[in-house]
């Protein structure tokens, strides 16, 4: 429940929060976007003040239909982006959100220490090698499809089995290159019916195989709207509520836009697991 990188160590064995920076003028949410360096530099101070371990870097929007974006224009988003943040905060664990072998290497070498990608490889034949010769975590995630297309038919049966295996499988090839730091993501609202979404929630815990570190990203997605009725604006408490079910279903990291909210979650949470008669 460590990841190292370069000489840097982060203890998961108590949750912490990873929180989003959307260098992208079109994601779900307008909450979690950065379109100006001062900006940026005070949102990420805040974030990292509010209790935020990781900060996770994405030029690409993966929502469902998301138009998909050039790799130089991917590179023009996040690379100075991640400088600018290795540079002023140092001792923060900086995630770069993509699935190119080409942008992957640019970032860690602008100062990311995880990679975080939605595709497992998929969109993408070098990146898994260029993971494992940079030996940095790697955040392994479950996804139906592509974002152009993976609502058209999502997933709806057996979805805890299906991730399972998945996650099997894959574990295997990435051992089998040589990376040895992976965190499981079942990858919500990534192909998957909104039950599908709460059946993978409920058995989450299930997921964790050779007891690698669990990531739950539900931070103002659908699966919260479509049933609240709710907007990503007006998704918090939902996010907070489905936040606190991950976290007493195993999770180590939680993936949101409001970090404050999810600390909260995480200490409540804990004091409520330490709490004997």
């Amino acid at each position: 429940m460590k990841l190292s990188c370069n000489g840097y160590q982060l203890d998961l064995n108590t949750p912490v929060v990873m929180g989003i920076i959307n260098c992208t003028p079109d994601s779900f949410y307008s909450g979690g976007r950065a379109h100006h360096l001062d900006n940026l530099l005070e949102t990420v101070e805040k974030m990292i003040r509010q209790g935020a371990l990781i900060i996770d870097v994405g030029g690409v929007s993966t929502r469902p239909g998301a138009a998909l974006v050039e790799e130089s224009e991917e590179i023009k988003r996040v690379i100075p982006v991640l400088k600018l943040l290795a540079e002023s905060f140092p001792d923060t664990w900086f995630s770069l959100d993509t699935f190119r072998a080409r942008v992957a290497g640019m970032g860690v070498n602008a100062g990311a220490r995880l990679i975080n990608d939605i595709s497992a490889g998929s969109l993408d034949r070098d990146l898994l090698p260029i993971v494992a010769s940079l030996k940095v975590p790697y955040v392994l995630m479950h996804m139906h499809g592509t974002p152009q297309q993976m609502q058209e038919s999502p997933l709806d049966k057996d979805i805890v089995a299906v991730v399972s295996r998945f996650f099997s499988r894959k574990l295997e090839e990435l051992t089998n290159l040589g990376i040895d730091q992976v965190i499981l993501d079942p990858g919500y609202g990534f192909g998957k019916t909104t039950a599908a979404n709460y059946v993978l929630l409920k058995n989450q815990a299930q997921l964790r195989i050779n007891g690698l570190p669990l990531l739950t990203g539900v931070s103002r997605k659908s699966m919260i709207n479509k049933v609240l009725n709710t907007t990503p604006e007006q998704a918090l408490n939902g996010t907070t509520i489905l936040n606190t079910l991950a976290l007493l279903n195993g999770t180590n990291i939680l993936r949101v836009h409001d970090v404050a909210e999810a600390m909260e979650c995480i200490r409540l949470t804990s004091f409520f697991q330490q709490t004997h008669d």
